[in-house]
């Protein structure tokens, strides 16, 4: 597995899965907190998961999502996710 290079390329990549998955329509900022900010449920966030995994060939363990509270953190858990 090669190792993801959060770069602004892929940056833009999961804003879009993410806006995707939650169903915005307006700006997803870096910290805005999916739950309470954009409303997100419990089922945005597994396909929002399952998608990371799909799109860039890697496997997030489901003890991450309780932290993929924003997009920084989401992120943040592709790049650990990325490193194994």
């Amino acid at each position: 597995m090669s190792a993801i290079t959060i770069d602004e390329a892929v940056e833009t990549q999961v804003r879009a899965i993410v806006a995707d998955a939650l169903e915005l329509e307006e700006e997803l900022t870096p910290t805005g907190m999916f739950v309470d900010e954009y409303g997100a449920d419990s089922l945005a966030a597994i396909e929002l998961l399952s998608t990371l995994e799909k799109t860039f060939g890697v496997t997030i363990e489901q003890d991450e999502l309780p932290k993929m509270v924003n997009l920084e953190a989401v992120l943040e858990v592709l790049s650990r996710a990325a490193a194994r």
